[in-house]
């Protein structure tokens, strides 16, 4: 069957591989839609860490179940539309033992420590296959990164009194400003870029800022009462930001940080004790925020289309894969279309 594979850095090819063979826990899904992430543009880059090339990258699903094996409950049926949890996690492990398998130590996401799902046909433990409800697959694709942002606004512990500034609008940063509008927060976005930030409003932010030509302090003082935000989710992953999101946090504040800086960072650690913040980390997504992402997208306001940057067949990939690294922060999702 037809796969796309990263060989090595800033390469990328069709391949031919052999088909899996199902165990009887397996669901063999046929692949409609596949989104390219941000680890994956990384490892195109050779950027990548916890990548060993060659890969098969993805993990974005939209798919839909072509067989079950025999030991699948029967609420899984061919032809179902469905998305894909793609994280493992190992049982074992302190994250584990306290119910937070999406932080697992050992964890392999698909597309990243194991081959993804840029192919024809993948098959999964039928405990990794989500029922997608009313939604098509291309809508689907979009899940799994909404979710990261949806479980950063749990991470924070977001209610309808909160003032919540996402900084960064890519996908994951869209989860996170709806997902903090759902339960009722005033959210203000804050991008370099005004499309996104336009997007960001109709997607439910009160407010935006442009962090490259406002003042920054100045503006969240005057849209919190001088008290500034009572929760900051970074979701960039760069040493400014992270530094912006513990000296603009209001006291006694929240900030909780999704993107990995490239970056060692520098802090006024005063601040962690003066305004005695809670830092918290937050990873990956767990299944109910995957069930609210669904229950959001199939009110059918979200604008999916604008989310969408390109569809693409796997032929044209690469060279989509190579206009995204030229403008990275033009682009929302590149879908690969099997």
């Amino acid at each position: 069957m037809k796969a796309i594979q990263i060989p090595g850095e800033r390469q990328m090819e069709i391949v031919n591989i052999p088909e899996q063979e199902m165990k009887p826990n397996e669901v063999l899904l046929r692949l409609k839609y596949v989104g390219f992430c941000g680890s994956d543009l990384s490892t195109w880059l050779g950027k990548n860490p916890m990548v060993k090339m060659p890969v098969i990258p993805g993990h974005e699903v939209g798919a839909v179940i072509e067989k079950v094996g025999a030991d699948v409950p029967e609420h899984l049926k061919p032809g179902m539309v469905v998305t894909c949890n793609p994280y493992t996690n190992c049982g074992k492990c302190a994250s584990c033992r306290n119910q937070r398998v999406n932080a697992c130590q050992h964890n392999e996401t698909l597309g990243v420590q194991r081959n993804g799902a840029m192919r024809e046909f993948i098959a999964l433990p039928w405990e990794k296959v989500i029922p997608a409800g009313n939604l098509d697959p291309r809508t689907c694709a979009l899940i799994e990164p909404m979710s990261v942002g949806f479980h950063a606004v749990n991470r924070a512990q977001v209610t309808d009194i909160d003032a919540v500034v996402v900084i960064g609008c890519g996908m994951v940063g869209m989860g996170a400003i709806v997902r903090s509008a759902l339960r009722g927060a005033t959210v203000i976005a804050a991008d370099i870029d005004d499309e996104k930030l336009a997007l960001a409003k109709e997607m439910g932010a009160t407010y935006a800022i442009n962090t490259k030509t406002e003042d920054v302090h100045a503006r969240l003082l005057e849209l919190t009462e001088g008290f500034g935000p009572d929760v900051i989710i970074e979701a960039v992953g760069s040493a400014p930001t992270y530094q912006m999101a513990v000296n603009e946090v209001a006291f006694t504040g929240r900030v909780v940080c999704i993107g990995y800086a490239k970056t060692d960072v520098s802090f006024q650690t005063k601040f962690f004790v003066q305004k005695e913040l809670d830092i918290r980390g937050s990873r990956n997504a767990q299944p109910q925020d995957f069930r609210a992402v669904i229950h959001y997208l199939e009110r059918g306001t979200c604008p999916v289309d604008r989310l969408i940057s390109a569809d693409v067949a796997p032929e044209q990939a690469p060279k989509a894969m190579l206009q995204w690294s030229e403008a990275p922060g033009k682009v929302f999702r590149i879908l690969v279309h099997f």
